[in-house]
C-alpha cells in the first residue's frame, strides 16, 4: 500500500467541529473509509508483485533490459488492466455507499481505539489519499470536540479556571486512553490541584514536526480564546506525545508565539527522546530485504508504516530531519533540540525488569529504554539535562501502565505542586 507522508507546512490551526453529543450516529463516511483500505492495499500488492516479476525477468540471460518495477508488452497490459478494474470497482463501491443513509450506532470506545491504531500505522496515507478516517487535530473533553472560540469554550467549560492542563496521548492511542482502570491522570489532577484538563486528539501517523506545527498554532489560539485569563499552562505527555510537545515548543519559540510564555511545566511519561529500538529493528528488516534484487520489492511491505512511526526511530522533531531525505534510512540522525527555556521539565521512565539495573535500563518499559525516556545521551549535545530530582524510574511498569498507575499520579502531583 502506498504510504505518502503528509508534508503540510506550518499554518494557523483551523478550529474543529462544534461540540457534539456524547453519542452520535456513525456516518457513512466511516464505512467508505474502511472499504477504501482493501482496494488501496490491493493496488499496492499488485505493484509489489509486478516489481518482483520484472526483477526476475530481468536477470542475466532473461533476454530483456532491466526496467525498474514495471513490466512491458502483454504482461504489462495485464497488470494495467488489473489496476484499472480494481480502481473501477473501488470507485463503484464508494459511490454506492455514498447513497446509504447514516447508521444508527454510537461512536463506541472500540471504534475509537481502532481509528487511533489505524491512524498511528497509516495516518499519513489516510490524509494523503483523502480517506475520511484520517483524524484531525483538535481538543476534546470526554471524547467531545471543543471549538476553540471564546464563547464556545465558556459554554463547554463553565468551570474553566486560570490553570489549564493539556494531556497529549502517544502513538496509536487516543485521548480516551487516559481513562484506564477507572483512573484518569487529568481528572485526578483537576480534583487535587484545581486544573482545567484538556485532551489533545491527533493523527499520530503524521510526522512529529507536522503535528508540532499544528499544536503550536492550536495552543496560540487557545491562549487567546480562553474564557478567563490564562495564568498557566502545564502539559502531561505520554510517549510520542512528548515529542510532539517538544516540537511545538521549538516552532512556537521560532514564531514568537505568546502561549509559550504561559507554559510552566511539562511532564514526559515514557517519551522516546532518543528513539525506540523496535522501530530501528524494523529498518534493519527493510535493509536486509533490499540486499536481494529479486525480493527487494518486498521491502515496500515494511515501508507502509507511517511517518510518525519512523520518527520514533531516533526521536525526530523537525521538518529538516526528514524533508527531502529517505525517512527509512537508519543513518538519518535528527538534529539536537534542547528543552524549552524557562519551562520545568520532568521525566518518568518505566522499567519492567527487576534485578539487574543494566538490563532494566536497556529493556525499559518494553518499548522505550530508560535512558531514552529520561533524556540521557552519551553525546552532551543530545542529552536533555533534566535534573535527577525531576526524573523517576517507575519499577515494575510497562509503557501503557504509566497512563493508569496511582503511583505515577502521586509523583506527578508532587512535582506540579512544587
Amino acid at each position: 500500500m502506498p504510504c505518502a507522508a503528509a508534508t503540510a507546512s506550518a499554518r494557523p490551526y483551523s478550529p474543529g467541529v462544534p461540540p457534539a453529543p456524547p453519542k452520535r450516529p456513525v456516518e457513512e463516511t466511516d464505512l467508505r473509509g474502511w472499504v477504501r483500505l482493501p482496494f488501496d492495499a490491493t493496488l499496492g500488492l499488485i505493484g509489489v508483485v509486478e516489481a518482483m516479476h520484472r526483477r526476475i525477468s530481468s536477470l542475466p540471460g532473461a533476454g530483456t533490459d532491466p526496467v525498474p518495477d514495471r513490466t512491458r508488452g502483454l504482461t504489462g497490459l495485464v497488470y494495467r488492466t488489473i489496476r484499472g478494474v480494481t480502481r473501477a470497482v473501488g470507485a463503484g463501491v464508494e459511490l454506492g455507499l455514498s447513497r446509504v443513509p447514516p447508521g444508527r450506532g454510537g461512536r463506541s470506545a472500540r471504534r475509537e481505539a481502532m481509528l487511533a491504531a489505524l491512524n498511528g500505522v497509516l495516518g499519513d496515507h489516510l490524509l494523503a489519499s483523502g480517506n475520511p478516517l484520517a483524524i484531525p487535530m483538535r481538543l476534546r473533553r470526554a471524547g467531545r470536540p471543543l471549538l476553540v472560540e471564546r464563547s464556545a469554550l465558556a459554554a463547554a467549560l463553565p468551570d474553566a479556571g486560570g490553570r489549564a492542563l493539556l494531556l497529549v496521548h502517544g502513538s496509536c492511542l487516543s485521548d480516551l486512553d487516559w481513562l484506564r482502570d477507572g483512573h484518569d491522570h487529568g481528572a485526578a489532577l483537576a480534583r487535587d490541584l484545581g486544573y482545567t484538563p484538556l485532551y489533545l486528539h491527533y493523527n499520530s501517523g503524521l510526522h512529529v514536526s507536522t503535528n508540532g506545527h499544528e499544536l503550536a498554532w492550536l495552543l496560540e489560539s487557545l491562549q487567546r480564546e480562553w474564557p478567563v485569563p490564562l495564568e498557566r499552562l502545564d502539559v502531561l505527555a505520554h510517549s510520542m506525545g512528548g515529542l510532539v510537545v517538544r516540537s511545538a515548543c521549538h516552532h512556537a519559540a521560532g514564531a514568537g508565539q505568546a502561549w509559550l510564555g504561559r507554559l510552566g511545566s511539562v511532564v514526559f511519561l515514557g517519551t522516546p527522546h532518543h528513539g525506540a529500538p523496535l522501530e530501528r529493528g524494523g529498518s534493519l528488516v527493510d535493509a536486509a530485504l533490499g540486499l536481494n534484487p529479486c525480493v527487494a520489492p518486498l521491502a515496500r511491505l515494511g515501508k507502509i508504516r507511517s511517518a510518525g512511526v519512523t520518527d520514533l526511530r531516533h526521536g525526530s522533531l523537525l521538518d529538516e530531519d526528514w524533508a527531502g531525505r529517505d525517512r527509512f534510512s537508519d543513518r538519518l540522525l535528527p538534529r539536537p533540540v534542547p528543552l524549552p527555556d524557562g519551562v520545568r521539565c520532568f521525566a518518568v521512565a518505566g522499567s519492567t525488569v527487576g534485578g539487574s539495573e543494566l538490563a532494566g535500563r536497556l529493556v525499559g518499559d518494553g518499548l522505550v529504554p530508560v535512558d531514552s525516556a529520561l533524556g540521557r545521551h552519551a553525546d552532551p549535545a543530545r542529552a536533555l539535562g533534566i535534573p535527577p530530582a525531576r526524573c523517576w524510574v517507575a519499577r515494575g511498569m510497562g509503557h501503557v501502565d504509566l497512563l493508569a498507575r496511582r503511583e505515577v499520579h502521586q509523583r506527578i502531583q508532587g512535582w506540579l505542586e512544587g
